[in-house]
């Protein structure tokens, strides 16, 4: 069995088939965003991280960063940073919010194990036309179903 246990093991060659896909890529279809735009929920309600846990680098990282915390002391080995809400958490740069664009409506040759054709995408301006591309592929399967 292959490493994805939900993906039945595919009965003929990638070349016999086809995908269709609804996608919105990170590239074209999100902006980077901060952590208020997002909702994160370190900015809304602060976060914590335990102090031992941290090499002496990233202790002078966060006393760098310019970000309010304070130092809670649990034990003589337990200690935690404790940020306040309203502040970006260390995480913001990987923050993204979607554009106001639609998605792209693709049709590839091949299946999840590749193209083997090497056949180039075919990528559909009305999402009306997909829905017909891929009714009509679906009834041309069903024709040499019943054919035997």
């Amino acid at each position: 069995m292959g490493a994805n246990l939900f993906r039945p093991e595919p009965a003929m060659d990638p070349a016999a088939y086809k995908t269709y896909a609804v996608v919105s890529p990170l590239s074209s279809h999100f902006r980077p965003a901060t952590c208020a735009e997002v909702d994160c929920p370190n900015y809304v309600n602060g976060w914590r991280v335990n102090n031992e846990a941290l090499t002496p680098d990233l202790r002078e990282a966060v006393a760098a960063s310019g970000r309010k915390y304070r130092l809670e002391v649990i034990s003589a080995t337990e200690s935690w940073l404790v940020f306040e809400p309203g502040q970006p958490c260390f995480k913001a740069a990987q923050h993204r919010t979607r554009l106001d664009r639609p998605p792209l409506f693709v049709v590839r040759d091949g299946d999840h194990r590749g193209n083997p054709r090497g056949t180039k995408a075919r990528l559909h301006q009305n999402p009306g036309h997909w829905v017909e591309d891929f009714a009509t592929h679906q009834q041309a399967i069903a024709d040499e179903i019943a054919k035997g």
